[in-house]
């Protein structure tokens, strides 16, 4: 009787052991299904602020979602290395949930968005409350054979706060254009209606003022076409805008500009409905009476910013009425389409840099002999500067001349695509196995 209450108790003990067991695996699971963010690296600006999980109740499809959850304001990130061939288009997608999120100085570029880790380029930016809805990334590679693609709440315009949730990540790529023919949008905002230090600012554009930036525009096109000996074209499209410019920037070094995120509303629909290679906005920040109103450091145009990817150019209307500026007159001025072309350079000038060429400064003209002169400015320069024709010890320098073909990644380049495998996540259980196996054994 004894030795059979002793296997009695030894397998109720031994059933009792397997329940707990699989009790302690069952929850272990669900911690790892949880936590696992694959191969996804967690990043955060203020470290232990926020939350990072996989949510298996709010999701998109049959697979958790990631949520990112900040209580206090933060910039946080999940990426992941994503192998690319270079000078190539891409296109990232997800889909993505918000609550409440809200960015901590109310700029526009933050929120929940797709971004490359350690650039500018990003997505458009989610905030406040909505049900999910498909953003997406379009970049081009550049001089890079991998590239860190993050899914963040936050950017490196600011932090935000609230939470976000992702899901189905697709990776494409497209097919890049060949074509030297460059298509422009020249914004020109009528009217200048903004607060500066508690004192509203109200800026009118002439008519005058149009007709002046129009017939630049038109030398301009031209200038592209000569000065680069033909290896370019330009085609500019100018748009006079009702609606009020009524936010700007500030910079230290600059005052106040205009950035990208100012006039997103404003230009966000021209923009997505074409496909255009660079960007101008026309502004008047002051004139004869309130040129001291808006602090501005000795510009007239700004360049090197970029709208998702697209070359953006600030061009300032002259505070004088009286102004050659964007004025062409014979004795005056033979060259008024200068601040256009500069400030187009500029891009050309970070696009090589970006891909690897070496080139002079845009603004190192003197170094090399030339001059700034009375009627025509620095067009000898630029004309050199364009042609790689700037004469040095080593042999001629300047842009390179298939710097005219590697223009921004935009929709048009993904009409014939094929996606490429990344962020693959586990099937089925087996492959969870896997790679739980994989990462235990590179931990050691």
């Amino acid at each position: 009787m004894a030795k059979k209450e002793k296997s009695l108790l030894g397998r109720i003990a031994y059933v009792l052991t397997v329940i707990i067991l699989c009790v302690l695996v069952y929850y272990a699971y669900q911690y790892y299904q949880s936590n696992n963010f694959n191969d996804f690296i967690r990043s955060e600006a203020n470290l232990y602020t926020s939350e990072f999980k996989r949510d298996d109740n709010v999701k998109y499809s049959d697979k958790r979602s990631y949520s990112i959850n900040s209580n206090e304001y933060n910039d946080a990130m999940f990426y992941e290395e994503v192998k690319v061939e270079k000078n190539q288009p891409y296109k990232v997608t997800c889909m993505v949930k918000t609550e409440n999120v809200e960015a901590k100085d109310g700029n526009s570029g933050v929120g929940a968005q797709i971004s490359i880790e350690g650039s500018t380029e990003r997505s458009v930016a989610i905030q406040g409350t909505s049900d999910w809805q498909k953003i997406e990334l379009i970049f081009n590679s550049k001089d890079r054979d991998t590239v860190n693609i993050g899914f963040r709440l936050g950017g490196n315009l600011g932090e935000a706060k609230g939470k976000a949730w992702f899901s189905d990540f697709t990776l494409e790529e497209g097919v890049a254009e060949n074509n030297s023919d460059w298509d422009f949008a020249c914004f020109i905002f009528k009217t200048t209606n903004v607060n500066i230090n508690n004192n509203q600012v109200n800026l009118e554009v002439t008519n005058s003022d149009i007709r002046d930036i129009e017939n630049t525009i038109s030398r301009f096109e031209n200038s592209c076409y000569t000065l680069s000996e033909g290896k370019m074209t330009a085609n500019c499209d100018i748009y006079e805008l009702d609606t009020p410019l009524s936010k700007l920037s500030y910079d230290e070094e600059f005052g106040y500009y205009v950035a990208p995120e100012d006039v997103e509303n404003q230009i966000k629909d021209t923009i997505s409905n074409n496909n255009y290679d660079h960007i101008f906005v026309v502004v008047r920040l002051g004139d004869e009476e309130h040129e001291n109103d808006i602090q501005v450091n000795d510009w007239i145009g700004l360049g090197s910013m970029d709208y998702y990817g697209i070359g953006f150019s600030n061009i300032r209307l002259p505070n004088d009425s009286r102004s050659y500026v964007y004025k062409y007159n014979t004795r005056i001025n033979q060259f008024p389409e200068e601040v256009f072309l500069h400030e187009f350079l500029h891009t050309l000038e970070r696009n090589a840099e970006e891909y690897g060429y070496e080139r002079p400064e845009l603004h190192a003209y003197e170094s090399y002999g030339y001059e700034n002169e009375a009627i025509i400015g620095q067009r000898e320069w630029y004309r050199d500067y364009m042609n790689k024709e700037i004469k040095t010890d080593n042999g001629n320098v300047g842009l390179p001349p298939e710097i005219y073909t590697l223009k921004p990644a935009k929709s048009s380049n993904f009409e014939s695509s094929y996606e490429v495998e990344a962020f693959k996540e586990p099937e089925n259980i087996l492959e969870e196995i896997k790679q739980i196996i994989d990462h235990i054994f590179s931990k050691i």
